[in-house]
């Protein structure tokens, strides 16, 4: 693979996380705002939260370890599969971390919403929109690595979807602890 297109792969990849940053600082700069008028409600924090946030963490240190083991040569399968299944946990964490808010009667809209439990909503739904799309990635890049497609000279797609997921996690950590402190 030339380097003229892995150069060009990565800054094409960072101006697309740079433009993912815009909109989450754009959404969280609004909770800031919100969050000091009148009508803001306390919630407690979903424990499938804190599970999505173990997961996420934990499927983007199988992703450098999949790195390091094409870079000496070896299978990274197992740890691109093993931070897919996470990936997918993670997701069926914050659904059912939805399904926990409305059982403690917050919703996204109509009556029993608030402006905390809205912005919630919508701050892990996008995130979780972005995550989809790493999820697409990490399938595909599973399928070429249980291909042998990777090698120790070209595994510049490893290196794309780890990065992209490496941004999605310190993201993700980031809005969790962001949301764990306003939303109280």
């Amino acid at each position: 693979m030339s380097t003229s297109k892995n150069n060009t792969s990565k800054q094409l990849l960072w101006i697309a996380m740079a433009g993912i940053f815009m909109f989450f600082a754009g959404l969280t700069s609004a909770v800031i705002v919100r969050s000091a008028e009148h009508g803001w409600d306390s919630i407690d924090m979903p424990i499938w939260f804190w599970y999505s946030t173990a997961a996420i963490i934990l499927s983007s240190l199988l992703l450098i370890i999949a790195k390091w083991q094409v870079k000496k040569g070896n299978s990274p399968s197992i740890y691109v599969l093993g931070a897919l299944a996470l990936g997918l946990f993670f997701g069926y964490c914050q659904v059912k971390g939805w399904d926990q808010l409305t059982a403690m009667g917050m919703y996204f809209v109509g009556e029993g919403s608030n402006p905390s439990s809205s912005f919630l909503y919508v701050i892990t739904f996008a995130h979780l929109v972005h995550v989809i799309g790493g999820l697409v990635a990490l399938i595909i890049t599973s399928v070429k690595s249980l291909q042998s497609k990777y090698t120790k000279d070209n595994y510049l797609g490893i290196e794309l979807v780890s990065i992209y997921w490496h941004f999605l996690d310190v993201l993700w950590v980031y809005l969790f602890v962001f949301l764990l402190y306003s939303v109280k």
